[in-house]
């Protein structure tokens, strides 16, 4: 069985517009009301241990063994400590025991934390970064020495993502791709000199290997190479020779997510065009091409944050035809490319693969993430199963639940991209002649992209009367290079400036979907940073924000960061420290601190790696010291998230009950 995408994103909601949207659809989506009440004076059943229990087994990575087509996934369980575990999909069942803790720590956001072959697992244990090997029935035995990170990929012979933190300053951590011997457990270097390193790969024959790589100061999606060699391999070792670069550029040109389509074609995605598109590079014609037959103004693939996330696959052993998870309105669809004549085929619905079956991760406006194999008749239809189910809402009606729209607004700096959810209740609808409070969410990266599947957090808010709005602002993945490069040289502008637009058009006439005077921003990361510049830069927009473990000074985060993003804030601010030092004060939160009048909520983890506990409570001191109304929760042992599931419960009743009481809105409650 081979793979496609790892996560597909919704496939149930409704597409995107030019403003032409069906205004009475959404306002008045809620069924015929038994109730007025205040927004958010309204009960709900959907109770912050409803959100825990429906992420007591989130689907995070899916992968197949490729020789038994066996169905695995990775679920992280909040009610276990926030610990990754290995099902075996058809059966319900963990594949090992409570003691592990599967997941990886490379590139800081981890990901591909385990394969299987013939039968046999293999993983990485996130409590000592040592890679075992599991055989059915067995305890896991230990094949690597040593306490790094790694990325495992291959069959005996394996091939990794070695992360090496002996010297821990993010400027001499070592990234290369290595080999393991699971017989002899022992790890050489494979191949080495770039500063990261995704996506490796073997031809089916295995006589060649392609990988992606980049350097510094580039992030992948700003330029980032795929590269082709020759492998000579016996039982006991594994050299390449012969490397070529095959496409992308530094700077320029982003290509990435390799994979074979056959012994002679790897696939790959490139943004050459200005889109993510498919692409082919051929070993006996050491030529690369567009796969289509004219460019497409979509993108096949997402930025590479996490590692193990595949977005394209072969359906054949020839290389003529491809699976693709294309990008439209801001939710995915599933796409076949005739790698022949490059023409598309559309199959309603989403994505992974043997010769005739995929199967995926896939999410609907109504249902969480599910692992869905799809039985391709021909390629243009499908039928679709369900192999691991989420599991059941409680007490949670089908009418409660509120589907998000994709909008896109006018601005004068083009499109803006924004999803909306509407508040849902069976038995309530506001007031008439009030619009609801609102939850604007800054998603992070600040390059990353909210698409439009169910989220119980966003549920959470909508079935108490509060609208959510998740703002693709510029600089956002998803809507081709020149959309994400707004940002460059202008986070904390651009992103302040589409979160503020798009209250004030969505707060007006024709939309009138939301009450400007009460609405909050908040964010994680990234969007953190976006929140706290917003309540700097636009004080008088927004009521209230939550920082959740997000950026408040900018030099630090790029001092103090991992070796991932510790060159990203240049490029986002437009030049380093020592060209710039006024801009990096003039946009960072922590030196404006006296401007933000409204209330904030900051959340942080205690070990947070990427945005370290310092960013937080610095700022905290110095509103505190304006006399602002800022609270500070550190959630102990939690990293940039939260994984446990007594502070995901916390952090949600915190933020809540944080904006009924700026809005004046707890003493409707009963």
């Amino acid at each position: 069985m081979r793979a496609l995408s790892e996560f597909i994103g919704d496939d149930m909601a409704p597409k995107g517009s030019e403003c032409n949207i069906d205004l009475d659809q959404i306002v008045w989506f809620l069924p015929a009301p038994r109730k007025q009440t205040l927004w958010s004076a309204d009960p709900s059943p959907i109770s912050s241990d409803a959100v825990i229990q429906n992420l007591s087994a989130h689907v995070e990575q899916l992968f197949v063994d490729p020789i038994t087509s066996t169905v695995y996934h990775i679920e992280a369980r909040p009610s276990e400590e926030g610990r990754g575990v290995i099902v075996k999909t058809l059966d319900d069942v963990d594949a090992v025991g409570r003691e592990w803790d599967i997941r990886t720590g490379v590139h800081e956001y981890g990901g591909a934390p385990a394969i299987a072959y013939g039968g046999i697992l293999y993983f990485s244990n996130r409590t000592n970064n040592r890679v075992y090997m599991a055989k059915e029935g067995e305890k896991p035995q230990p094949i690597t020495p040593g306490t790094h990170f790694y990325f495992v990929h291959l069959t005996d012979l394996l091939v990794a993502i070695l992360e090496d933190h002996t010297k821990p300053a993010p400027a001499d951590v070592v990234t290369t791709l290595c080999l393991i011997n699971s017989q002899t457990q022992t790890v050489s270097t494979l191949v080495s000199g770039a500063d990261f390193y995704m996506c490796p790969c073997f031809s089916p024959d295995g006589t060649r290997f392609a990988w992606q790589q980049w350097f510094h100061p580039d992030m992948p999606w700003d330029g980032a190479e795929v590269c082709v060699a020759s492998v000579s391999a016996d039982a006991t070792n594994l050299t390449v020779s012969d490397i070529k670069v095959v496409a992308g550029k530094r700077i320029d040109i982003s290509a990435g997510w390799p994979t074979w389509a056959s012994n002679d074609v790897l696939l790959f995605t490139s943004d050459e065009t200005g889109y993510q598109n498919p692409w082919t590079y051929s070993v006996s014609s050491g030529k690369a091409s567009l796969a289509l037959s004219r460019p497409v103004e979509q993108d096949f693939s997402l930025i590479m944050w996490n590692i193990g996330i595949e977005w394209g696959a072969p359906l054949d052993l020839d290389g003529k035809f491809a699976l693709f998870a294309p990008l439209r309105d801001g939710r995915s669809i599933l796409t076949v490319v005739n790698l022949q004549d490059g023409t598309l085929t559309e199959i309603v619905s989403p994505y992974r693969v043997t010769h005739d079956t995929v199967a995926f991760i896939g999410e609907k406006s109504t249902e969480a993430r599910s692992v869905v194999p799809c039985k391709l008749t021909d390629y243009s239809s499908a039928q679709f199963i369900t192999l691991k189910a989420p599991p059941p809402a409680p007490d949670v009606p089908p009418s409660c639940i509120s589907v998000a729209s994709s909008i896109t607004l006018k601005t004068d700096d083009g499109p803006l991209h924004v999803v909306y959810f509407p508040p849902t209740h069976p038995d309530y609808i506001g007031v008439e002649g009030e619009t609801p409070p609102c939850v604007l969410n800054a998603h992070g990266g600040p390059a990353g992209l909210i698409m439009q599947g169910l989220n119980w957090t966003k549920q959470f808010f909508t079935s108490r009367g509060w609208a959510w709005l998740d703002v693709n602002f510029g600089g956002s993945s998803g809507y081709g290079r020149k959309y994400m490069e707004r940002l460059t040289g202008n986070w904390g502008i651009v992103d302040v400036q589409d979160c503020a637009r798009a209250v004030r058009q969505l707060a007006q006439p024709p939309f009138s979907l939301l009450d400007a005077q009460r609405c909050a921003i908040r964010g994680e990361s990234a969007g953190g940073y976006t929140t706290l510049a917003a309540l700097c830069f636009e004080p008088t927009t927004f009521g209230a924000g939550t920082s959740l473990f997000g950026v408040s000074d900018l030099r630090a985060l790029a001092e103090d960061t991992h070796k991932f993003e510790s060159h990203y804030v240049r490029k986002l601010v437009g030049g380093s420290y020592k060209e710039l030092p006024e801009v990096w004060r003039e946009r960072s939160p922590l030196y404006n601190a006296e401007k933000i009048k409204a209330p904030l909520l900051v959340l942080q983890g205690s070990i947070d790696a990427v945005v370290p506990p310092a960013q937080a409570k610095d700022m905290v001191r110095i509103i505190g010291e304006q006399r602002g109304r800022v609270e500070l929760h550190i959630f102990k042992g939690e990293g940039h998230g939260w994984r446990k599931a007594e502070n995901i419960k916390t952090a949600l009743e915190k933020e809540l009950s944080f904006y009924e009481g700026v809005f004046g809105l707890k003493e409707w409650r009963a």
